[in-house]
């Protein structure tokens, strides 16, 4: 006998299905119908759980926007050493783009509709977020004598979000979310050995 999904869970596998979607098409050309399809659902069995398309997206929203403050709590630990720190902060995202691969795509919609601005807003300040910890992160660096001491840590935050951006960008260019876990290590290493004392 086939069980029922709970509410719960069903409302969970259309936020999921809608980012992988969002990756495969681009977030402004998912539809009701698509995510329906994808399921195996029909389009009222959407709106029996999202009465209004705008509300999946305000459910993506809030979903990215957690997982990304989980990130920062995490590597936002002062009982860690500061390049402790950056690691998990920076591989910990890196993690969680190539887990939800759509999480980027949001960053550049330009035509959007005002339900997807409501999840380009959420991204932007959890990533604002994610930059200010990683500032503290250096700076930790900088105070135990991990970095050098003229080192600025807006700069050197910056250049370690480059490491990120620019894997993030041969992704979305290759459609290969596994670049992030196969490279980003190796070059996050390589720029903090940049900055050592």
């Amino acid at each position: 006998m086939h069980k029922r999904k709970s509410a719960e869970d069903r409302k969970i596998e259309i936020e999921q299905t809608t980012l992988k979607l969002a990756f495969k098409h681009g977030p402004s050309q998912v539809t009701t119908g698509m995510i329906a399809r994808e399921l195996g659902l029909t389009q009222p069995a959407i709106y029996r759980h999202y009465p209004k398309k705008d509300d999946i997206w305000a459910a993506v929203a809030e979903f990215l926007g957690a997982e990304i403050n989980q990130n920062i709590a995490r590597g936002d630990d002062p009982s860690l050493s500061p390049i402790a720190r950056l690691e998990i902060l920076v591989l910990g995202h890196m993690k969680l783009v190539r887990k939800y691969p759509a999480l980027p795509e949001f960053m550049l919609i330009r035509d959007q509709k005002n339900s997807q601005a409501i999840v380009q807003n959420s991204i932007q300040i959890a990533t604002g977020k994610f930059r200010n910890a990683l500032e503290r992160g250096v700076k930790a660096a900088v105070a135990d004598g991990t970095f050098r001491k003229d080192l600025d840590p807006a700069d050197a935050a910056a250049l370690i979000f480059g490491v990120i951006q620019s894997l993030v960008l041969r992704m979305l260019v290759t459609r290969k979310p596994e670049i992030l876990a196969k490279d980003g290590e190796r070059l996050l290493e390589l720029q903090l050995s940049g900055f050592a004392a």
